[in-house]
């Protein structure tokens, strides 16, 4: 139920924002990118996750458990980018409205649209070939429901320590910077209407913008928990007490989020 309320929740967005000519604008367009995003994300984890549930065969190829890897880290990495993407786009919209038809312009706008894809998929390239150079030959039970970087990691038996340097400067010089990137772009969205000198000017221009302020709300929400969960995940000690919580929350930003992502956005 899950997965088809993820795939007929996210889907119409996509459909509709193609089919209306009112929504060809660009923060639409990134939002329908989102939804497939999310269709493409959760197809990774949850067939595999069924097929498991109606066949009781819990085993994965170990090129199968790579791939599964390498999509998962290319999807997160394009929702990393393109979160930030959508976070700047309703700055300009918001903080330069007078410029913001000329600083998207067609080719910009291709760019904002096709970098997301290519960081994410670059991202994924470098992790998961730095990967498939280990060696897994301990014990051969993941627990986890799919195949995540932090338990396959537990999995290896060669030196791990240019996997993990190559993922924190990884994490660091993009992710942490893409984080602080969307702060900063709320944080001056929140100030250009702070400026205003009147509560009549104020309230004026949040009438005007308003669709842009809903989805900014909406933004907001999704980028907390996107972000939060996972950094609890990857932050907390993995012992066996907290290996529960840790799969509980994995499923949360997972699987649940995407679920979620056409409420936030579409009401």
């Amino acid at each position: 139920m899950i997965y088809l309320v993820i795939k007929f929740g996210n889907l119409p967005i996509v459909v509709l924002v193609v089919a209306d000519q009112h929504l060809h604008m660009p923060m639409y367009f990134f939002l329908g990118n989102l939804s497939n995003m999310k269709i493409c994300y959760t197809s990774t984890i949850l067939p595999r996750l069924l097929a498991s549930f109606l066949t009781r065969d819990r085993t994965i190829p170990a090129q199968g458990c790579m791939t599964q890897l390498f999509f998962l880290g290319c999807f997160a990495g394009t929702e990393c980018h393109l979160l930030a993407t959508m976070s700047y786009d309703q700055d300009l919209a918001i903080c330069q409205p007078l410029l913001y038809t000329s600083l998207t312009n067609g080719k910009v706008f291709l760019q904002l649209v096709d970098g997301p894809w290519l960081a994410g998929l670059l991202m994924s390239a470098i992790v998961t070939g730095q990967f498939s150079r280990l060696q897994f030959c301990g014990p051969n039970k993941m627990n986890h429901v799919f195949c995540g970087f932090a338990p396959l990691l537990e999995l290896a038996c060669s030196d791990t320590r240019v996997l993990r340097l190559v993922t924190f400067l990884i994490c660091v010089l993009d992710v942490v910077f893409l984080f602080v990137f969307t702060l900063v772009s709320y944080i001056c969205i929140i100030a250009a209407i702070l400026r205003i000198p009147t509560t009549m000017g104020r309230q004026k221009a949040f009438s005007y913008c308003f669709p842009t302020f809903s989805l900014c709300s909406s933004h907001l929400i999704m980028v907390s928990v996107f972000y939060g969960t996972p950094i609890i995940v990857y932050v907390v000690p993995r012992t066996a007490s907290l290996r529960q919580l840790n799969k509980v929350l994995s499923f949360f930003y997972t699987i649940l989020m995407p679920m979620v992502n056409p409420l936030l956005y579409s009401l």
